[in-house]
């Protein structure tokens, strides 16, 4: 899918959105200031340097263009046949004392929000986007994984180090993948070759990766907002495999151990599937053979039937959760999508569990075992993890609600054109998909209406201060 982007114009609209950002804020159900003591401790804490120096070896960082709080950090080569992989973590439990009011502040939080506005950041923003954040030209601590991959992608052995690096560029996805499609040298140049591999590995496991479209409200220069809507480049999915390989050595170390915290998600059930392959034959691309993750990486995303039966397959991907333990490890322990056992470790800056999963595999690694501060905490994790998840799939979708009753007030009495991407209620109402302005919603469809039509719709009510539309036929 294109990216595609609608704008909320300076007018009546945007002021009393403006005002419906703050006003959801406000009502959110978390910190969104820290404590003096919080930024002190952030600001003055410093961390012992590692005896292992790697400032020699190139890392460089990927994310979005312009991220401040940059948590990972790669270095990729060849070796023999197989390839070497460098994956640098930032090292945030050098920098957060147990115990202290850092780390209470984080535990206050869970995890980053994303607001329209601005984010509410798990870490003061002199520890995110500054002293921990691996930041170009900069010396930084790292938690530093490096791997052996076979000619085939598959990991031969592993270790995990503390160490002192020194990224050497930040590259952004869009001018990575840009570079990559010209065939330019470049520091990325391995990672469609070891992604595409790491992709081959997560099949022959039967997992299955489900790329949604991303729907992101964002503030302009101008002070306008827009919704952004696009699919996923081809070097972020490569990316993604980096974190994904990490987090299931991670989740092995800690199960060997018997000491840990893991991210599941059960398989889905008989009739999930059954419901999913109904679904799949109403919107006319019909799941008739392989597994679910054979099926979904068959799909063609230029169709515009893709987008209806990724929503549908959605329903499978659900019910993910934490699991912790000390001293057995419980039964059910693999991620579904995945199909191993996984954790959380990458993104210590964004997600509270990651500091807990990266102090604990460091203890494993050096010998040292787990720390006792994270072992006596085990437990409280899931439930920390989950009220800050919640808060954050609430305020992402609040937000969007409101940005969208504001690209639809100056069209209220006016007709639209729209696509179904879900049948609803018995059929009497669909989750449907407007391309200008970028909207995502739900209204009445005529009976019969299958998932990839087009439906007209008149636009009948566009609050902004609640972030409620409604359409008639």
């Amino acid at each position: 899918m294109p990216q595609r982007r609608s704008h909320v114009a300076p007018s009546a609209a945007r002021s009393e959105l403006a005002e419906a950002l703050v006003a959801l804020r406000s009502s959110l159900d978390a910190p969104t200031e820290f404590s003096p003591e919080a930024v002190a401790e952030a600001s003055a804490v410093t961390p012992p340097a590692p005896e292992l120096d790697l400032r020699d070896v190139e890392f460089v960082t990927l994310d979005p263009e312009g991220s401040k709080d940059l948590d990972q950090a790669f270095h990729l080569a060849r070796e023999g046949s197989g390839f070497a992989v460098r994956y640098a973590i930032a090292d945030v439990p050098a920098f957060v004392e147990p115990g202290g009011a850092l780390d209470a502040a984080a535990r206050e939080r869970g995890q980053t929000l994303y607001a329209a506005d601005g984010r509410i950041p798990l870490h003061p923003a002199q520890l995110s986007e500054d002293r921990a954040s691996l930041l170009p030209d900069v010396d930084r601590p790292a938690l530093v994984w490096t791997f052996a991959l076979s000619s085939s992608g598959e990991i031969t052995e592993f270790r995990l180090e503390r160490a002192l690096i020194r990224s050497r560029a930040q590259l952004d996805y869009v001018s990575t993948q840009k570079s990559l499609d010209a065939g330019e040298e470049s520091p990325a140049a391995l990672l469609p070759v070891i992604g595409a591999l790491r992709l081959q590995q997560e099949a022959a496991r039967g997992g299955a990766s489900l790329n949604m479209p991303d729907e992101e409200v964002v503030q302009l220069p101008d002070g306008t907002y827009s919704i952004e809507r696009r699919s996923p480049l081809p070097v972020e999915e490569w990316n993604a495999q980096l974190s994904l390989m990490t987090g299931m050595a991670a989740a092995s170390l800690m199960v060997d151990a018997k000491v840990g915290v893991l991210r599941t998600m059960p398989e889905p059930d008989a009739a999930a599937f059954d419901a999913f392959r109904r679904q799949t034959e109403a919107i006319g691309r019909p799941w008739t053979s392989g597994n679910y993750g054979e099926y979904l990486r068959s799909l063609d995303r230029a169709d515009p039937l893709t987008l209806p039966v990724l929503q549908a397959a959605a329903s499978l991907f659900r019910g993910a959760g934490y699991v912790t333990f000390d001293g057995s490890v419980p039964a059910d322990i693999e991620q579904a999508a995945i199909a191993a056992p996984y954790a959380h470790a990458t993104a210590p800056l964004r997600r509270l569990v990651d500091r807990w999963s990266l102090a604990i595999c460091l203890g494993l690694s050096d010998g040292s075992g787990a720390p006792a501060w994270a072992r006596e905490s085990l437990a409280e994790l899931p439930d920390l993890m989950q009220a800050s998840s919640q808060r954050a799939s609430w305020l992402n979708a609040e937000t969007i609600n409101r940005v969208e009753a504001a690209l639809l007030q100056p069209l209220v009495g006016q007709t639209v054109e729209a696509t179904v991407i879900e049948i609803r209620n018995g059929g009497e109402r669909a989750g449907i998909q407007i391309a200008e302005p970028a909207v995502t919603a739900s209204a009445p469809v005529p009976a019969g209406t299958r998932p990839g039509d087009s439906v007209t719709l008149r636009v009948e009510r566009a609050d902004i201060a609640k972030g409620e539309v409604e359409f008639a036929l």
